[in-house]
């Protein structure tokens, strides 16, 4: 569990980039923040492992206050997963994902056993354990940067708009792929996002954030689309233009469910459920 007390954080030029903020992430849940550019929810994200310090207030994790810990000791304890992957470029795969375990002193040979274990659960094949970050696809670059985030095997995994930088297509299977891998692993996962639909998808809970990580609502997917907190909400995540609200339609191939624009969005099976 991780807890965030009156925490605030504002730079040197007086920029207030979080502002009293308060919230408790649950463990073994995904917790997506998510808001426009510059509302302060990587700013969140990076405090958890003290990659930016708040200026004030007390964040926690298992009820320990992280500022009693080493930065370093911390960040290696806990996953990181960063658009465009990040990745080395002179490091193979292998190497790679092997980067932590290296650092904490495990041998080459142990660290490489991880490193291909590592990518057979993320879809990777093991004939891609030599090659270089240049001779991936985007799609597998990502796929990487989740190995090695996992690598430690942390309880934590924090993922900063992993999938902004891949086609629609490779995105998709990304979002399903995250989703497989938190039902196998059951991590604690904070995820930020600038897509709504993208939250809805991933989050067991999600945090919907204005400037100076002002909370907006708090809650499930289906809460939030149920019962939008205000007027700016509901525009934000489309309730207020029907873009959510879904209606029956007959079709010579049985019942379907379409969107205010006329697009099906799924269909019904013959108990009434939706797929």
């Amino acid at each position: 569990m991780i807890e965030f007390e009156n925490v605030s954080k504002h730079y040197v030029d007086g920029t207030m980039a979080v502002e009293n903020f308060s919230l408790t992430i649950p463990a073994r849940k995904t917790t997506v923040f998510v808001g426009s550019s510059g509302c302060g929810k990587t700013t969140l994200l990076r405090m958890i492992n003290r990659m930016v310090d708040p200026s004030s207030g007390s964040i926690r994790i298992d009820e320990q206050e992280i500022s009693t810990k080493p930065a370093v000791a911390l960040r290696r304890s806990i996953g990181y997963v960063m658009q465009n992957s990040g990745l080395l470029p002179h490091f193979t795969v292998a190497e790679n994902i092997a980067t932590v375990p290296r650092l904490e002193g495990q041998s080459r040979k142990s660290s490489r056993v991880r490193a291909l274990e590592l990518m057979e659960t993320v879809g990777l094949p093991a004939s891609m354990a030599d090659r270089y970050p240049h001779q991936l696809s985007g799609g597998q670059q990502q796929r990487v940067g989740v190995a090695r985030g996992l690598a430690s095997d942390p309880n934590i995994l924090l993922m900063d708009e992993p999938f902004g930088a891949v086609d629609p297509i490779v995105r998709a299977e990304l979002q399903q792929e995250l989703i497989r891998l938190q039902q196998e692993l059951d991590k604690t996962i904070v995820f930020v996002t600038h897509d709504i639909d993208e939250a809805f998808l991933l989050g067991d809970q999600v945090v919907i954030l204005a400037a100076g990580a002002q909370k907006l609502q708090v809650g499930s997917p289906s809460e939030i689309i149920e019962d939008p907190a205000n007027d700016f909400v509901a525009s934000f995540i489309g309730t207020d233009r029907g873009a959510r609200a879904l209606s029956v339609k007959h079709t010579p191939h049985g019942r379907v469910l379409v969107d205010s624009q006329g697009r099906t969005q799924g269909r019904l099976i013959e108990d009434g459920s939706s797929s």
